[in-house]
C-alpha cells in the first residue's frame, strides 16, 4: 500500500482533518522562509492533537543539529526531513543520537541528481522538483530508482494514479495539491487520500 504524507499542516483544523482521513505521515515545516512554517510551541500543540497512529515529520533547512535532535528526542516529531546541504555526518549523528528516521530531500533535474539521491545514508529519500513550488519533474528520470522513496512535487488527486502505476513509490508527499488559496482544504485532503487508496484496490 502506497503511504500518504500531508505536509505543511499549521492549524488545529488541519490536524482534525488528518485524524479523520488517516494519512501515514504529516509534516510540520520549520524552515525559516516557508509560508507554512510553524514555531516549536505551535508544533507541540498540534502534535498533542494528532492521532498516535500518524507520524509527525519535522521539515528542516540547514537547521542547527542540536535543535533537530532535541525535537526528535522530546517526541515532538517522529522523523526529520532535511532539505538543505546537510552532510552524511549530520545525518549519521541524528540517527545515532535519536534512533529516529532521517528523510533526505533531493531536487531531481538530471541523472546526476538521481545518482546522488541513491548514495545517501538517510533512512528515506524524498524526490522533488523544487522547494515546495508544487511542480512536477520528469518522472522518467526515476523509473528505475533502486531505493524506497517519497515522491513529491505537483501531486494532486488527478495524477496520483499515474504516479503509482508508473513509479510504485513508497509514499506520496503532498502540500500544495491539498490547498485552496494557500491553506489546507479538507475536501482536497480527502480526495487525495481516496484517489491513492482507490488506485491500490484496482
Amino acid at each position: 500500500m502506497t503511504k500518504i504524507k500531508f505536509c505543511g499542516l499549521t492549524r488545529p483544523c488541519d490536524i482534525e482533518a488528518a485524524n479523520a482521513i488517516k494519512p501515514d505521515y504529516i509534516g510540520f515545516v520549520f524552515a525559516p522562509n516557508s509560508k507554512r512554517r510553524v514555531g516549536y510551541k505551535q508544533a507541540v500543540d498540534l502534535k498533542n492533537l494528532l492521532s498516535k497512529d500518524i507520524k509527525a515529520v519535522g521539515v528542516f533547512l540547514n537547521e542547527d543539529i542540536s535543535q533537530v535532535i532535541s525535537l526528535l528526542n522530546l517526541g515532538i516529531i517522529d522523523a526529520a526531513q532535511l532539505h538543505g546541504d546537510e552532510s552524511s555526518d549530520y545525518i549519521a549523528r541524528i540517527q545515532q543520537e535519536t534512533g529516529k528516521p532521517v528523510i533526505k530531500a533531493f531536487q531531481i533535474h538530471s541523472e546526476q541528481d538521481v545518482a546522488a539521491a541513491e548514495e545517501t545514508i538517510a533512512d528515506f529519500i524524498i524526490l522533488d522538483a523544487g522547494a515546495g513550488e508544487g511542480k512536477t519533474f520528469d518522472w522518467s528520470l526515476i523509473e528505475h530508482f533502486k531505493k524506497p522513496y517519497f515522491l513529491a512535487g505537483g501531486l494532486n488527486a488527478d495524477n496520483v494514479s499515474e504516479a503509482i502505476r508508473r513509479l510504485h513509490p513508497y509514499a506520496l508527499d503532498v502540500s500544495t495539491g491539498i490547498e485552496t488559496d494557500g491553506v489546507k482544504d479538507t475536501n482536497k485532503m480527502a480526495a487525495f487520500a481516496q484517489a491513492v487508496r482507490k488506485d491500490e484496490q484496482l
